[in-house]
């Protein structure tokens, strides 16, 4: 009774930039508490009119409404029994406990019990209008907006006492289902539930005929005004940052034993996010797939509608998991009634760019199907960025998708897709471990291991290439000879025990090409260790968590390991540089987005087109973007489009344009990665490729472990090198091979390491 008659005593918990601004608060419900005198009687009216008009007769329990619900069963049909102060009861304990609503039929007997308890300790305890407040103080009307005023606010723009009967009528039909009537995303289904309600009202005699035909004419004019989680900055970094605090909330208690409770103890979490590299960043995945996003939807097969054509029984899941085909099934309609629903046009609000600036102007009003509107949301590309600090480990930007309002999927930390070729600089790293060096040459032949056969993106073949080139190039010929000469099994455990990689690596020879399901979180980490002179740094975004009083709870620091050594780290830097060079993958991002600089990194594309990475890093910032469909099937036609070099590359290269104007943030392209004090000046920009010239190579897929037979052998088969090889049983060429391949070669030697020039 406290809590119900204090509801502004919790104190919700707030997110701290590392400048020291509020990004945003973390309460249970964004409730507004407002008194009975300041609640407009045309609310009262409505609400009594449709939900209960019985309410100022009963105690609580409408025993006649729960003993007409078995013969309403009987016929067919469903029938609510609860009033509005169990209704009430349900609310609090959903405030109060987080129970909601239970669909076990058992279960929903027992809470029933315990609402009729509660309905009754209710009536006892307060006056019908204490009940009728507390009641609209705690109802939803969707987008995490509670109580009346809150609502008033939100769709009208004004306060609960001067809301007119439609308006009245349209937040009291909501009730019914703040989903399916909300007036915003579908207004002629809100607008005849408001009818509805209005012709209640009628009925109970609180309006006459005559001013119910007034407010029936009008049409719903909204002023909607909600700022809440969706909105501000970094809101995937919010949301993942609130399961985390709801894990440490549970395994820390305060000084009466309690847990901290993450809605209500005004708890201060001071993060490492820095405001202007996020707003950066949020702009440079939003201006990218605005245009990005033209191309796909111009694509003959979403054009048609025919990548649908083998999905079927996906679309069916989808609508079935939609909120408007939840409520219809709550609401008692069969399967035919559903599927005429979800295929007869409406009005609706959907995604769609028209602003990578101002992401409110990202709305469009439109008429079509439900199912269509399904199949359109799904064709929207979806993004992840991160960008940090690489030796220090802190997280400075934090970009989980396109607009956080329509798309939930974290895609930084939640979502692993296999990573293609930017997985390839840790098998190059291991081979430099194991006495390669960048000027060795390797064969750029075709090879075939145990039924896998890579190729190349652009087809070629033949000759041999130093080992920068081959990374600069992203030649998967060469990646396959180098994990043949490694073993998948010891680079498997490299990556695993080394690196860290917590995630299985199969050790399947096609992991040289990146056939790896994995985080951009957990990719970023792992890449710390070539900026931070062979250094792994684990990414954190939380420095301290405070009470209400500012004491401090906790702090935390990062967390270090050495996996390889300086030397390494900067050879592979300076291998990675190739990339971002003249020929490299990633060159289009001196010619066409003038980044200068000192910058290693990688680009990424998966086969077929289904994910594009680019993983970049100058000597004081890593970042990295990955860029697709979340349904695999739903990707670029062509590698010129799809590839990561066009998809994820240009948010890093529009980020690092706004990051190196901003002189407040102390990063520029004068920095310079340091050179082990150890080592002699090297250059490995030579590539010597017999690779056709090009301003940039292309990029490709990279195969998986179903593209080949068994290989869980070759960790045993394929020593490190150096060692002594077994013999291996090579298949018979085909006859096409061994004419292109003419005259016929001897086994590919071990790659040759030149001497280096004194």
């Amino acid at each position: 009774m406290e809590e119900l008659e204090n509801p502004r005593a919790a104190l919700a918990a707030e997110v701290i930039a590392d400048d020291g601004t509020i990004l945003g608060k973390y309460y249970q419900v964004d409730r507004s508490s407002s008194d009975y005198n300041e609640i407009s009687k045309n609310v009262i009216n409505a609400l009594i009119a449709t939900e209960e008009s019985r309410f100022y007769d009963n105690s609580g329990i409408d025993a006649k409404g729960t003993f007409a619900i078995p013969f309403y069963l009987l016929i067919g049909k469903k029938r609510g029994s609860s009033t509005i102060t169990q209704q009430l009861a349900l609310n609090l304990q959903a405030d109060a406990l987080g129970k909601k609503r239970a669909t076990n039929p058992i279960s929903r007997a027992f809470q029933k019990l315990q609402e009729w308890i509660i309905a009754i300790k209710l009536e006892r305890n307060f006056t019908k209008q204490e009940i009728l407040t507390l009641y609209l103080n705690t109802v939803s009307f969707g987008d995490n907006v509670y109580g009346i005023e809150n609502g008033a606010r939100t769709f009208f723009s004004k306060d609960a006492g001067h809301l007119s009967i439609e308006e009245a009528a349209i937040l009291v039909g909501m009730l019914k289902g703040n989903t399916l009537y909300n007036p915003r995303r579908n207004p002629q289904m809100a607008l005849s539930r408001r009818n509805t309600v209005i012709d209640n009202m009628v009925e109970n005699e609180f309006i006459t005929p005559a001013e119910a035909a007034a407010a029936k004419s009008k049409p719903i004019v909204l002023h909607y005004n909600k700022i809440d989680h969706n909105k501000g900055l970094a809101p995937y970094f919010r949301e993942v940052l609130r399961d985390e605090m709801k894990a440490w909330c549970a395994n820390h208690k305060k000084a009466d034993g309690s847990e901290y409770n993450l809605y209500r103890d005004g708890l201060k979490i001071y993060t490492t996010i820095n405001p202007r590299m996020q707003l950066y960043a949020e702009e440079a995945v939003r201006h990218h797939l605005q245009t990005l996003q033209k191309s796909l939807f111009g694509q003959n097969n979403i054009k048609t509608g025919s990548v649908w054509k083998n999905w079927q029984k996906e679309l069916n899941n989808f609508m079935q998991e939609s909120d408007r085909y939840q409520q219809m099934k709550e609401d008692g309609a069969d399967d035919a009634a559903i599927a005429k629903a979800f295929n007869t046009p409406v009005r609706m609000k959907v995604f769609g760019w028209n602003s990578f600036t101002d992401p409110d102007l990202n709305d469009i009003d439109t008429i079509m199907t439900p199912m269509d509107s399904i199949k359109y949301m799904r064709t929207i590309l979806q993004a992840g960025f991160m960008a940090m600090d690489p030796e220090s480990g802190e997280v400075k930007a934090w970009v989980g998708g396109p607009d956080f309002r329509y798309f939930k999927n974290d895609h930084v930390a939640k979502t692993r897709r296999q990573v293609g070729s930017t997985f390839k600089p840790f098998l190059y790293c291991f081979a430099i471990m194991n006495g390669f060096s960048p000027y060795t040459m390797l064969p750029n032949e075709p090879i075939t291991i145990d039924g896998w056969s890579p190729k190349n993106s652009e087809g070629s073949t033949g000759g041999s290439i130093t080992m920068a080139g081959a990374l600069a190039k992203s030649l998967n010929l060469v990646a396959a000879y180098l994990i043949k000469q490694l073993g998948p099994k010891n680079f498997a455990d490299f990556v695993k025990n080394k690196v860290g990689f917590t995630p299985k690596i199969e050790p399947y020879p096609s992991i040289a090409l990146g056939a790896v399901d994995l985080s951009l979180y957990e990719m970023l980490r792992a890449y710390t260790m070539f900026p931070a002179r062979g250094i792994n740094t684990k990414p954190i975004y939380i420095t301290r968590i405070e009470d209400r009083y500012g004491n401090i709870l906790e702090t935390f620091a990062p967390v270090k390991r050495e996996v390889i050594s300086e030397h390494d780290s900067y050879t592979m830097v300076k291998m990675m540089e190739g990339v971002t060079g003249p020929g490299g993958t990633a060159a289009r991002l001196r010619f066409r987005y003038n980044i200068q600089g000192e910058i290693g990194g990688k680009t990424g594309t998966t086969n077929d087109n289904t994910d594009g990475w680019f993983i970049g890093y100058t000597p004081k910032l890593l970042a990295g973007a990955w860029v697709g469909c979340e349904n695999n099937y739903i990707h670029f036609s062509t590698t010129a489009m799809g590839q990561g070099a066009n998809t994820g590359l240009p948010i890093w290269a529009y980020f690092m344009q706004k990051v190196h104007a901003d002189p407040t943030l102390k990063i520029s392209p004068n920095d310079k990665f340091i050179m082990p004090a150890s080592m002699a000046n090297e250059s490995y920009e030579d590539f010597n490729s017999n690779v056709a010239p090009g301003a940039e190579a292309e990029n490709t897929g990279n195969g998986s472990e179903q593209d080949y037979i068994d290989a869980s052998g070759y960790g045993d088969d394929f020593a490190t090198p150096g060692a002594d090889k077994p013999e291996e049983k090579k298949p018979a060429p085909k006859k096409e091979e061994q004419k292109e391949n003419k005259p016929a070669t001897p086994p590919q030697p071990k790659a040759v390491m030149p001497k280096k020039e004194q």
